[in-house]
């Protein structure tokens, strides 16, 4: 599984220790970590509406497959997100919900609160939600016998998504503030894992039109 980590401005002197904890989890279970959002606090600016854009784009693209995101409270990055096409991001603030999440609603992101909240021992509660949201059967459901209609549902939510979204993703990109969009993908990391991952090469030409 290829997992990207998206942080913004307000968060982004914490991105070394969440990335940290991020990759101790997906090593050990052969995922691969891009580290796309900011690095720090001096790194290429971004809020939480171009996390929801960058998101839109690597899921789209299937340059990756999972989004871990977040803000001071992770509220922003959690609408952020949901308004993306293709994109189911849940919010969590403790493992049991990155469980929960797996195996009922079984999407491709999470919103964390990287601020609110974040006191003594917040590493090891960001390692455990990492674990429960990496871990198991996706769509499992919780519990097992109500998977029927957790499916059912999920799969219903994933259909009304999509009607609702252009025929092409590219076509939802056009429709954006085009400046909102180029600084969101102006981040050399962001574009190295879409350009050499990416498997929807509309997109990948779009985004080079934009930064040419």
């Amino acid at each position: 599984m290829k997992i990207a980590l998206m942080m913004e401005n307000s968060q982004a002197a914490k991105n070394p220790v969440i990335l940290k904890e991020l990759e101790s989890v997906s090593d050990s279970l052969g995922h691969s970590v891009f580290n796309v959002g900011m690095s720090g606090e001096k790194d290429h600016h971004l809020t939480y509406v171009h996390l929801g854009i960058i998101a839109g784009v690597l899921i789209n693209a299937g340059a990756v497959d999972f989004v871990i995101a977040g803000c001071g409270t992770g509220q922003g990055a959690l609408m952020s997100l949901n308004a993306q096409p293709g994109v189911f991001c849940g919010y969590c603030i403790d493992p049991s919900d990155a469980f929960l999440f797996n195996q009922v609603n079984n999407g491709n992101a999470l919103a964390l609160p990287f601020a609110k909240g974040f006191g003594w021992g917040a590493e090891l509660n960001a390692r455990y939600i990492f674990e429960k949201a990496l871990t198991g059967e996706r769509g499992a459901g919780y519990p097992v016998e109500r998977r029927e209609p957790q499916v059912r549902n999920a799969n219903i939510l994933a259909d009304l998504k999509s009607a609702l979204a252009c025929d092409s993703y590219v076509d939802t990109l056009k429709k954006m503030d085009q400046e909102l969009v180029k600084v969101a993908v102006s981040g050399e990391r962001f574009q190295q894992c879409l350009f050499e991952n990416g498997k929807n090469e509309e997109i990948q030409t779009y985004i080079k039109s934009l930064l040419s």
